[in-house]
C-alpha cells in the first residue's frame, strides 16, 4: 500500500478553488498555533513549519552559516548518521525538505497517514537533535563554496548582488544567504548548533497542515514535534533604509548581451495601496505579452525577448524590480525605453481595459496557485508570517476587483519616479551613458 501511495504525495488532491479552501485556526495542548486545512481524500498530510527571520539572522561576520545549518540539518540526527536518516525516510515513505530564504527558515513535511507517527519520530529528531557532523558540514560546505564560485560567474546573479548592494546597504538583504568564500570557510561544526538557536525557535514559529488529519490529532502531534525547541531566539534585525538612487551602474563582462536589473523603493502588503499597486504593477510589467514593457521594449521594437516587473516585499524592505536582457547595441535604448515608460505610468493614466484585464488575469490565476496539499500548506505558513487574517484566501480577490483608476493614479503618482529608477548592468553595452 505504501509504495501505491508514494506518488500521491506529489501530485495535487483536487484543484480547489480559493472560496473553498476552509482553514481552522488549532491551538495544541501546549499552546502552539497552526492553520489547518482538512481534506481526508487521500491518507497523506503536509506539513509547513516556517522560523520568521531566516537567514537575515546570520551572527556578526558569520554570514552563510544559517544557509550552511539548514543544508546539513538531515544529514543525520540522534543515533543516524546521514545515510541512516536518508533510508528510514525512504522506509517511511516521508519527505523532509529544509530550505532558507532571507526572511524566513522552512520545513516541509510530506507523510501518510499510515506513517504519520514514525515520520513525526523521524523528523522531531532533525529539528531537535541534528548531529552536525564535520565531515557532513564540510561535505555540504564544498557544495555551497561551488555555488559562490557560480554566482560570482554568472551575470544574473552578479546583476542582482549588485543591485542588493546598492538597494540595501549594510542589511544582511545586501548579500547573499549564501555568504562569501571566506565567510563560509572559516565556519565550524559549533556555529551550526549557534546557527540553529538563533533561528528555530518558538517565538518565530508560525505552521499549517493540510490533509488527512484532525484538530485532535493534529495539536497533540505539534507538541511532541516542536514542544522541545527553544522559546527564544536571536533579535530581529532592524528595518533596512533602501538606498536606492536613480542612475545606471555597470559591470564590466565579455558577453553578446548585458543583463539588466532595475528597480526602486516601493511598498508591501501591509500598506492600503498595496493592491492598487499589484494591479499597476501587472499593468507595467508583469502581464506578459499585454504588459506595457513588453509591448514597447520587445514587440514594437526587438530590443529584447523579455521583460519583467514585480514587487518584492520582504519583511523589512520593499522594493519595485524589473530586469531584461539586450544585445549590447540595443541596451542602451532599451533603458531609455523603460525610463520613458515608467515616467508614463507614473502619472496614473490607464484605460478601462488595461484596468479590467489585469484584474481578470489576477483573480482568475489565484485559484490555480491551490492545487495541492503541499502548496496550500505553504500558502498558510506565509499568509501567517506576513500578518495576513485567516479569511484573507476568501476576501483577496475582492480586493483585486475593488481597485479602480482612481486608485491606481493616486498609488502611481505616490510611488513611481523614473528619475529614481536604479539601473545595473553586467556586459558591454554600446553607448550607455
Amino acid at each position: 500500500m505504501i509504495r501505491a501511495l508514494i506518488a500521491l504525495m506529489f501530485v495535487t488532491l483536487t484543484t480547489l478553488p480559493a472560496r473553498a479552501v476552509d482553514i481552522q485556526e488549532v491551538t495544541s495542548p501546549g499552546g502552539i498555533t497552526a492553520w489547518l486545512v482538512e481534506a481526508h481524500d487521500i491518507p497523506f498530510t503536509a506539513l509547513e513549519i516556517r522560523f520568521k527571520g531566516g537567514a537575515s539572522l546570520d551572527a556578526e561576520g558569520k554570514r552563510g552559516e544559517i544557509n550552511l545549518m539548514t543544508a546539513t540539518l538531515e544529514e543525520g540526527a540522534g543515533q543516524m548518521n546521514s545515510q541512516d536518516f536518508a533510508a528510514a525516510q525512504e522506509a517511511l515513505a516521508a519527505q523532509f525538505r529544509f530550505n532558507v530564504g532571507d526572511d524566513s527558515l522552512s520545513v516541509s513535511a510530506r507523510m501518510l497517514s499510515e506513517n504519520r507517527d514514525q515520520a513525526v519520530t523521524l523528523l522531531r529528531e532533525a529539528l531537535v537533535n541534528p548531529r552536525f557532523d564535520q565531515t557532513a558540514v564540510d561535505r555540504v560546505r564544498g557544495q555551497v563554496q561551488s555555488i559562490i564560485a557560480s554566482e560570482q560567474r554568472d551575470p544574473n546573479d552578479m546583476a542582482g548582488t549588485a543591485f542588493n548592494a546598492q538597494a540595501y546597504g549594510d542589511h544582511p538583504y545586501a548579500t547573499s544567504l549564501n555568504g562569501t568564500a571566506q565567510s563560509v570557510k572559516a565556519l565550524t561544526r559549533e556555529d551550526m548548533f549557534d546557527a540553529k538557536a538563533r533561528v528555530m525557535a518558538r517565538d518565530r514559529m508560525v505552521v499549517s497542515a493540510v490533509g488527512d488529519i484532525t484538530p485532535q490529532e493534529l495539536g497533540p502531534m505539534l507538541d511532541r514535534l516542536l514542544g522541545d525547541l527553544p522559546e527564544a531566539g536571536a533579535p530581529m534585525p532592524p528595518a533596512a533604509t533602501i538606498g536606492l538612487t536613480g542612475g545606471v551602474t555597470q559591470i564590466d563582462y565579455d558577453s553578446p548581451q548585458s543583463v539588466v536589473v532595475f528597480g526602486q523603493a516601493a511598498i508591501g502588503m501591509n500598506d492600503p495601496d498595496f493592491f492598487p499597486a499589484f494591479v499597476l504593477n501587472q499593468i507595467i510589467g508583469a502581464g506578459g505579452f499585454s504588459s506595457r514593457l513588453m509591448t514597447e521594449v520587445r514587440e514594437k521594437r526587438g530590443l529584447t525577448y523579455g521583460i519583467y516587473t514585480y514587487l518584492v516585499d520582504k519583511d523589512l524592505a520593499q522594493t519595485w524590480q524589473g530586469g531584461f536582457s539586450s544585445a549590447n547595441e540595443k541596451t542602451a535604448e532599451a533603458i531609455d525605453v523603460v525610463k520613458a515608460e515608467w515616467a508614463r505610468a507614473a502619472t496614473g493614466e490607464v484605460t478601462d481595459a488595461e484596468l479590467e484585464n489585469a484584474k481578470t488575469y489576477l483573480t482568475g490565476a489565484y485559484p490555480l496557485r491551490f492545487d495541492g496539499n503541499g502548496q496550500i500548506a505553504s500558502i498558510l505558513a506565509g499568509m501567517q508570517l506576513s500578518d495576513m487574517p485567516i479569511d484573507y484566501i476568501n476576501s483577496r480577490n475582492d480586493k483585486v476587483m475593488a481597485v479602480t483608476r482612481e486608485d491606481i493614479s493616486r498609488v502611481a503618482k505616490r510611488l513611481l519616479a523614473a528619475d529614481a529608477l536604479r539601473f545595473v548592468v553586467v556586459g558591454r553595452p554600446v553607448g550607455l551613458n
